[in-house]
């Protein structure tokens, strides 16, 4: 392609797009591409799309039509895990040129050399059970922290999940090839690493290059904390039954490995989590945030909850409020749930009216926001230390402590993309 072509991006979706983005980004610059803000005209637009998002088609859409106004002569491509779900829907939205499954999100560039722009839409997609190897990528100038993917796809089969048929089974990057990605990070100035993955405790199992391998995710903490470059780490979200207790004893004892922790738990009643086949009970869960506290009073704990998943009765959604009400956790994600199509959940009986989903969601949200206005009281006073981010907003700087409570202050240069101690 010549030097001069121009290509814009938009991520849908989890730090894991962001991060893979953000690499695709670095791969066509390397190919000659000049990259553009996505509100700038370009000559390639790129969507990674997200299968989690209640409208992926109509946002889909919605950011094509914008497309189209704007840079009615550009290639549009649509990649990501909707386009690997539904690769013919996208492909008949008006404007769409060209549909990468998951195989062929990382042969961007040579799909965009090969392409000539026609009628209709050309996919290039694959059964997901053929999907091998592993793609590692990291967001970077993006943002402060960085998102480094060090495992993709999923082995689970929960009843409401389209993942496993978007991203394939699970597979990992090897603790050589991270601690490579993250010298190179290091090198570049990054002073946090979030380790992102679809199911990041599952890391080591899987296939990378035809080579076999058997690492596990404690294996690949203790080898980032002996790396030099890097002051800290966060782990993404992580399976409350992949958590060990050995992983909890050495983040309480890290210096890089922040006291932060995002654990889903998607309902407090075990009659739901059954039905959803989640691997674990409410009482384990219970257990790991006992065990955490114990160890890391200061400690922040992320929870993902779905609401309305289907027979979720009134006495169930209960039990799952009062259940996070009585944990000492910080916040809630909270997800209203929506039908996928080829899962388990839509045979599942009653139907949660769409009105009941809301209410329960907004009932949530209510009490997470206490939960964190709680958590930052108790450490009002204190001195932590803050990782401040490089984005202004309005004469302001924005950044974040060890244990994940945000931090305004005056626009300080010297205190962009460092951490500095504060008081609370």
């Amino acid at each position: 392609m010549p030097g001069s072509k121009t290509v814009a991006f938009h991520t849908l979706g989890c730090k894991l797009n962001y991060s893979e983005t953000s690499t695709l980004g670095r791969m066509l610059e390397a190919e000659g591409f000049v990259k553009r803000d996505f509100e700038e005209a370009a000559d390639v637009y790129v969507i990674n799309t997200c299968s989690v998002t209640e409208n992926a088609d109509k946002e889909c859409r919605q950011i094509v039509r914008r497309i189209q106004r704007r840079s009615p002569e550009a290639t549009v491509v649509v990649t990501g895990c909707y386009a690997q779900l539904k690769p013919e829907e996208i492909a008949n939205i008006d404007g769409v040129d060209l549909v990468l499954g998951a195989a062929e999100k990382f042969n961007l560039a040579k799909h965009l050399q090969d392409f000539t722009k026609g009628d209709s839409a050309k996919i290039c997609s694959c059964e997901i059970e053929e999907v091998e190897g592993f793609n590692s990528s990291y967001s970077i100038n993006d943002r402060t922290r960085t998102f480094l993917k060090v495992q993709d796809g999923c082995d689970y089969n929960c009843a409401f999940c389209t993942i496993p048929l978007a991203r394939g089974h699970s597979r990992s990057d090897s603790i050589t090839g991270v601690l490579e990605n993250v010298k190179e990070l290091a090198a570049n100035g990054t002073k946090e690493i979030v380790l992102t993955g679809i199911n990041l405790g599952d890391f080591g199992k899987g296939d990378n290059g035809g080579k076999k391998r058997e690492e596990s995710f404690y294996e690949l903490v203790q080898a980032l904390e002996r790396t030099e470059g890097i002051e800290r780490y966060r782990i993404s979200s992580i399976e409350p039954n992949l958590l060990s207790n050995e992983i909890i004893e050495f983040v309480a004892q890290s210096k890089k490995f922040m006291p932060h922790f995002h654990i889903p738990l998607q309902s407090g009643s075990n009659k739901i989590l059954g039905l959803m086949r989640r691997r674990y009970r409410r009482e384990l869960y219970a257990e790991r945030v006992a065990k955490i506290k114990e160890l890391m009073p200061h400690c922040c704990i992320g929870v993902d909850v779905i609401v309305g998943f289907p027979s979720e009765s009134d006495e169930d959604f209960k039990e799952t409020f009062n259940f996070l009400h009585g944990l000492d956790i910080s916040y809630l994600h909270v997800f209203t749930y929506s039908e996928r199509a080829n899962t388990d959940a839509l045979e599942i009986k009653p139907v949660v009216p769409v009105n009941v989903r809301h209410e329960r969601n907004k009932a949530l949200r209510n009490l997470s926001y206490q939960k964190m206005q709680y958590f930052a009281e108790l450490h009002r006073g204190q001195t932590r230390k803050v990782l401040f981010e490089s984005a202004e907003k309005n004469g302001l700087l924005e950044g974040y402590t060890d244990n994940y409570i945000k931090v305004q202050a005056a626009y300080n240069e010297a205190y962009v993309n460092n951490i500095v101690e504060w008081t609370i």
